[in-house]
């Protein structure tokens, strides 16, 4: 489908690039989505041969920001309806930084377009969602890199490898943090719209509700947008930790069988099919390096951490092992470096949009278990509650019309 059909025959004139890159082609990017994560990566991550040159977002205030913050932004265009600039302009990728609730619409929209795409994390509002977009990227070959960066920290690469080869021997426990599930929107009186905002279009799937600074700039927290993504939430920095998980356990491409409430505080256990219990139990002590987890084998007790690793039972490891990654500006730019290197090689990237989906599924299967408040059964291969209605009603919700998923 090219991109005049796309858009369903709107009047934009088409372009479109070469799809094969030559070796000095630059990598031409826009951004949808220009808020506070998509400024972060602007102004501080080397985007090396990549060249930003358009950016789109619903809010004129947000792209007014956005091109200020590089010298070089003065020449990029702007857009208020990220279609157009799909259109309009030279794009071979596009970084999805948009509110979680709008992202997978987006981003197979960009896929439709013939774009690859870098969609920030969480992937999805939904499980569903996230079966869509590994759809929709197979379909139309694109490549899909999702922002959970520590699968492209090399220090985090070396220690999960340890722990899938089996250094530590079996894993019986994994400690992680009991990330916090998201809260429920209660009604609020209408505030004054900031001006020139498309409130229609940021409500996007979800319902149009009277606009209201909270939900406009705290939406993680909020269940209809994000599965808690408010910082410490399952599916804000949850996600990183659960996907750490995935990626040390070598159980990127399937999940858990079973999701047990474990405690009166929230606490889940997530119980895989070798044996191995992932345990959501940890006190949040608001330190970053808490976006791992805690491996106790048969051999040797892991503490993974963001850009290094604790092992003072097997003191060996650490002398191959990569330097530490400090956080802070910079830590995302191997893995925006990574996803550019795959725009030209065509090869998946490190947090490919399958394992990321299978990621954010278990983020997702930590709030529903909590939201029916019971033990769960879980079919990995299925996608599936086995015999369980109630709980597969929750793998996917009502989107408001006009905001429906591309049919792939």
């Amino acid at each position: 489908m090219n991109r005049r059909a796309f858009l369903g025959g709107a009047a934009f004139p088409f372009v479109a690039r070469n799809t094969v890159l030559g070796a000095n082609d630059r990598i031409h990017v826009g951004f949808v989505g220009v808020g506070r994560r998509a400024s972060y990566l602007i102004k501080h991550e080397d985007f090396g041969d990549g060249r930003i040159t358009a950016v789109a977002d619903c809010s004129p205030l947000a792209l007014e920001n956005a091109v200020g913050i590089l010298p070089d932004g003065k020449n990029w265009a702007k857009f208020s309806d990220y279609r157009e600039m799909f259109a309009k302009q030279k794009l071979d990728a596009v970084f999805v930084e948009t509110t979680t609730h709008a992202r997978a619409r987006i981003a197979m929209q960009a896929m439709e377009a013939g774009l690859d795409v870098y969609a920030e994390k969480p992937l999805t509002l939904t499980v569903q969602e996230g079966q869509a977009l590994v759809r929709s990227a197979r379909h139309y070959k694109r490549v899909l890199q999702v922002g959970t960066q520590q699968r492209s920290m090399p220090v985090n690469m070396y220690a999960s490898k340890l722990v899938a080869d089996g250094k530590l021997g079996k894993i019986a426990k994994v400690i992680i943090c009991n990330f916090l599930a998201p809260a429920t929107w209660t009604p609020q009186p209408a505030e004054a719209m900031p001006e020139g905002l498309n409130w229609d279009e940021w409500c996007n799937q979800t319902e149009l509700r009277p606009y209201h600074s909270q939900l406009h700039r705290n939406w993680p927290k909020w269940r209809d947008y994000d599965g808690g993504g408010q910082s410490w939430g399952v599916s804000g920095w949850g996600t990183h930790s659960l996907d750490q998980v995935q990626a040390a356990l070598g159980t990127s491409l399937t999940g858990p069988e079973e999701i047990v409430l474990s405690g009166p505080n929230g606490e889940v256990e997530l119980r895989y099919a070798n044996g191995t219990v992932v345990s959501l139990e940890q006190d949040i002590i608001k330190d970053h390096q808490q976006l791992g987890g805690i491996f106790i084998g048969t051999k040797g007790k892991m503490q993974i951490l963001r850009g290094d690793f604790l092992c003072e039972d097997r003191p060996e490891f650490k002398k191959e092992s990569p330097d530490v990654i400090k956080e802070g500006p910079g830590e995302n730019t191997p893995h925006i470096r990574n996803f550019l290197q795959c725009v030209r090689s065509r090869k998946r990237p490190n947090a490919d949009v399958e394992i990321a989906h299978r990621s954010t599924t278990v983020c997702h299967l930590v709030n529903i278990a909590r939201e029916l408040g019971r033990t769960l059964a879980w079919d990995p291969k299925a996608e599936r509650f086995p015999k369980d209605e109630e709980a597969n009603g929750l793998l996917e919700r009502p989107r408001r019309a006009g905001y429906e998923l591309p049919k792939v």
